[in-house]
């Protein structure tokens, strides 16, 4: 606020608060300074008056400085405010009789103490003052201003932001799983062909997190692809976006769909249909504003009062990166029925989260007595009717004109109740945005998502439920059990299993439950051929069990096969009607049969290395069902190769992408190759007595001649006596390096001292669990190795460190490896798997540097020694051990969620458990469906884990009111214009308005 004249009284307009004074003017109308600035040294003080010529504005600022950086400092003020000669002789005047006459004397200047924004008039003694425009704005200028850090020539300190993971003891995790089925109705290409060779990517607002790959000449391309990812940081839009490769030029975007955060759980888990949008710029706004306004009475030398509205634009984030690169820049307009003023902020480049820290300053209202004819017309204007908005740009190098990234539109009614306001802003498209096609011209996308947000709680908060899940093992019967019971209410077996299998895992307990329900479920078959061929809760645990720990085990073993198929793509159809001309059926023939011997002896002499929690199953299988059906020498067998050939190996085969093996679906050729690939192993491993027969086509039967040798049945018994065989360990596994993962990443040069371009180079990543390497491409020896045990630490690279994203460090005992990942998801799984192979390491360390060491110093904490002690502390993370990489807090959340999404099935179980208990007749219909051997015991655990469900449900809801009251809309957590904290408000009002 200004310091108005005590012989003035202010107007300002109706309903607006009125003006305040400040506490305390850094000189009074006397000449007499504060008390609370007396205490100052008078050799650290000198006031410095710049005076301009002509209309040129007049500045008064306060400086605190040292006497030996005064002269520096006069010189820096005259060419940043470019003074003439004359105008730096009155500078320094000033200052030495401000140092020799001491503080409060000599020439009277009245300057308020103002904080950044506010506007004050200078009242200063002499022919200077006699200026008729109104009075500029003035700042004070303390140690820490921007101002003075300039004139100083130091640099402004870097903003250091993290996404909170925690919040008073709650972490949130998020995830979403995708299946990208197919597009159709692509516009057609306008040339000869019309055909398209389309791909789609999945982004985080966007930020390309994956690619599927290319399907050539079609408009209704076939994907067929899964995507699953955790979700390192906030996002507002899961976005596909359908491009058209151009070997000549950029490929070009035929269309996108766009879903809101607050819109996946609408589409979850099923197949929908969306129509393609058209890309422009509108449709691409992105990222948040961060904004002051503050209101101010300013007092004219000659009395009259005018007001004005100073506006700051802090900083940016999150802009969307345009062709490559972000150069922002701002444009802030007052804007009115009558009037359209715009200022514009200088250019940040190579940033999507400029810093940029500037104040505007716009008269809302002019003083009556000017006379100048202005750019608006009436006297005083309706303040309610104007608005401040703020565009942000592109500054682009093309003759196209900058590209727009978005605009806020602000009216300064927000300024009724309170002279200054400050708030973040989401950025929305133009009210005037180019009038898009109709939907049905650009095609549609069919897409399946799952996206998931956990809430996960403090250890101790899940102790009930979870003790009551971790004796489900002990329980007599096991179908009285809390982890069976879940199977029995979930709609799907495998909602059931994937949490339950990952929290018995991490406690060692999976084995001991799996056993028991595989038990259970073998008394009640009665069929030999049957055993285990349904879609029970024993049969999913088993899967997810050998995907979470026999996942290393399965690379291993096939993707050398694999790769070798997919690369020599040597034709292997033996059907006669599908032969392509040219093609010979016996040579076909023997190229399968190669295939096939290759991959059958890759299975059946990797026993060894099988996992031995698998082994450990296996086993229990075994014994369960030689026990139940003593009379079938082969029962022993087909129970465990229904699981290791049926659903692990051939599963594989078929679809290696799933599993990893293959980064995407391989071509039609291959395809076709893989599946009778895995027709034929899968029948070797069925062991069936009449192998032909089990073929529904001809030409299969005869292939299958080739095997019908006794050694490939003996092959498989002894591959499956060894991998089920009691207390068998794996001595080779840990011998031989395991690929955890791989792939094209950008490296900064090793030692390096100067910044460029050139110090950054893509390279070919590979960790296993004895090092981790970088090639010049796939294939070739490594450059660089890095042994497990000497990593130190990983951590995320602070962006300012090289204005680069997505980067993180491989700290060893000699420098730091400076890595950039191709996202924010891929940037993630890096630093896990490193962090997780390395977590058992002596040395690791417990503080490191969040910036790079470049020119002599660290940029984070300015330490000049490159061996310094870090000065932030390192972020923890689980060990390699299987049994501990998962979290089981989250587990049993998830666990949570299911019972209390299906909590009316529990209480129809009760009601079950009731009626078995009093009535011995026939089982009524609506109770049939559940598996209850013993009602009793059944109905003390239902009775269990519907209090701790309770228990946990009050806990969320508690927190949920605690952070509804605590959370302000506008702050950068939620800025204005987040619709999902909108519809977080309206459901905690709906709520409390209930409860009331």
């Amino acid at each position: 606020m200004a310091l108005i004249h005590d012989t003035c009284r202010p107007s300002h307009p109706p309903g607006w608060p009125p003006p305040t004074t400040p506490a305390d003017p850094v000189t009074l109308q006397d000449g007499r300074r504060p008390r609370h600035l007396q205490t100052q040294p008078p050799s650290r003080m000198a006031a410095v008056h710049l005076v301009t010529r002509g209309s040129r504005l007049l500045l008064s600022a306060l400086f605190v400085f040292q006497e030996d950086e005064r002269e520096t400092m006069m010189l820096r003020a005259s060419a940043l405010l470019q003074l003439h000669d004359a105008d730096l002789q009155e500078l320094s005047w000033r200052a030495q009789a401000g140092r020799e006459q001491g503080p409060g004397r000599g020439r009277s200047l009245s300057v308020p103490a103002l904080a950044l924004g506010q506007l004050a008039v200078v009242r200063a003694g002499g022919p200077s003052a006699a200026l008729r425009a109104p009075a500029p704005p003035l700042l004070l200028l303390g140690p820490r201003c921007p101002a003075l850090r300039a004139l100083r020539g130091e640099a402004r300190p870097a903003r250091t932001r993290s996404m909170a993971v925690e919040d008073e003891g709650l972490r949130v995790f998020q995830s979403v799983k995708i299946k990208i089925g197919e597009a159709k109705n692509l516009p057609s290409y306008p040339g000869p062909s019309k055909m398209r060779d389309c791909y789609c990517t999945v982004n985080l607002d966007q930020e390309e997190v994956f690619r599927t790959k290319i399907v050539e000449k079609s408009l209704c391309p076939f994907y067929g692809e899964d995507f699953y990812c955790e979700i390192p940081r906030s996002f507002r839009h899961l976005s596909f976006y359908i491009f058209d490769r151009d070997v000549f030029r950029r490929d070009s975007i035929i269309g996108k769909v766009a879903i809101q955060k607050e819109d996946l759980q609408k589409y979850h888990n099923r197949d929908t249909w969306f129509q393609l949008q058209h890309v422009d710029a509108d449709s691409e706004v992105q990222g948040k504003v961060h904004l002051e306004l503050r209101l101010s009475e300013v007092i004219t030398d000659t009395g009259v009062v005018c007001h004005k509205l100073a506006t700051r634009i802090v900083e940016c984030q999150g802009l969307p990166i345009v062709n490559g690169q972000c150069d922002p820049y701002a444009t802030v307009t007052l804007a009115g029925p009558f009037r359209s003023e715009a200022k514009k902020t200088k250019v940040k480049r190579k940033t999507n989260n400029p810093q940029f820290d500037e104040v505007f300053y716009f008269e809302v209202t002019r003083p009556c007595s000017y006379s100048k004819k202005s750019h608006f017309d009436f006297e005083e204007e309706d303040v309610d009717k104007l608005e401040i908005r703020v565009d942000l740009w592109n500054a682009s190098n093309l003759k196209f004109g900058d590209e727009f990234l978005g605009e806020l539109r602000i009216p300064l009614k927000v300024l009724r109740q309170s002279s200054s306001y400050e708030a973040w802003y989401f950025l929305q498209p133009r009210d005037n945005g180019s009038k898009s096609l109709k939907p049905d011209d650009l095609g549609s996308l069919r897409l399946n998502v799952v996206y998931t947000e956990d809430h996960v709680f403090s250890s101790d908060y899940y102790s009930p439920l979870r003790d009551l899940l971790l004796k489900s093992a002990d329980v007599e019967p096991v179908s009285a059990s809390a982890a069976h019971i879940l199977g029995e209410v979930c709609r799907e077996k495998q909602e059931a299993a994937v949490p339950l299998v990952r929290l018995l895992l991490h406690y060692g307990r999976v084995v001991p439950f799996i056993s028991a329900i595989a038990s259970a479920e073998v008394k009640r078959t009665q069929d030999p051929n049957t055993i285990f061929r349904g879609n029970s809760l024993a049969s999913k645990c088993i899967d997810e069990t050998m995907k979470l720990a026999g996942m290393h085990y399965l690379h291993v073993t096939l993707k050398p096969a694999i790769e070798e198929i997919c690369q020599s793509h040597k034709p292997c159809e033996i059907d006669p009607v599908k032969l392509k001309d040219g093609e010979n059926l016996e040579n076909n023939m023997e190229n399968l049969r190669q295939y096939v011997d290759r991959v059958f002896h890759a299975i059946t002499e990797s026993g060894v290395s099988c996992p031995t929690v698998m082994c450990d199953i296996f086993f229990s299988l075994r014994e369960a069902a030689a026990k139940r059906f003593q009379g079938d020498p082969d029962v022993r067998y087909t129970a465990v190769s229904s699981f290791i050939f049926l659903r692990f190996f051939a599963p594989a085969i078929l679809s290696p992408n799933l599993f990893q093996l293959t980064p995407h679906h391989t071509d039609p050729q291959t395809s076709r190759t893989l599946t009778l690939i895995s027709k034929t192993v899968q029948t070797l491993g069925s062991l069936s007595k009449s192998k032909s027969a089990s073929f529904k086509e001809s030409y299969m039967a005869t292939f299958y001649e080739f095997f019908n040798e006794q050694k490939y049945a003996d092959a498989v018994k002894n591959f499956l006596d060894l991998i089920s065989s009691s207390g068998r360990r794996d001595p080779k596994s840990v011998e031989q390096p395991i690929l955890l993962k791989e792939g094209l990443m950008i490296k900064r040069a090793q030692g390096r001292k100067r910044f460029g371009m050139k110090n950054f180079k893509k390279r070919w990543f590979r960790l296993t669990n004895h090092e981790f390497t970088y090639h010049k491409s796939k294939g070739d020896q490594p450059l660089y190795s890095i042994p497990i045990e000497n990593i130190l630490a990983v951590e995320k690279l602070e962006e300012e460190s090289f204005k680069m994203k997505n980067m993180f460090q491989v700290i060893q005992p000699e420098r730091a490896l400076y890595i950039q990942a191709n996202n924010c998801v891929e940037a993630k799984d890096w630093i896990d798997i490193l962090t997780k192979v390395s977590q058992c390491n002596q040395k690791r360390l417990t503080v490191y540097h969040p910036s790079a060491y470049l020119s002599g110093h660290w940029l984070c904490c300015r330490a000049p020694s490159d061996s310094a002690p870090g000065c932030s502390p390192c972020t923890g993370g689980l060990p390699a051990n299987i049994q501990l990489d998962i979290d089981g807090d989250r587990e049993t959340e998830r666990i949570y969620s299911l019972f209390n999404s299906y909590m009316s099935k529990l209480e129809k179980m009760q009601e079950a458990c009731g009626s078995k208990s009093v009535y011995d007749g026939p089982e009524q219909e609506e109770y049939s469906t559940f598996v209850i051997d013993d009602p009793q015991e059944t109905y003390k655990t239902l009775k269990q884990v519907i209090a701790g469900v309770g228990a946990l449900e009050q806990e969320h809801a508690q927190y949920k009111r605690d952070k509804f009251k605590k959370t302000k809309y506008g702050s950068q957590e939620h800025p204005i214009g987040d619709k999902s904290f909108q519809n977080y408000i309206r459901q905690q009002s709906e709520t409390s308005t209930h409860s009331i």
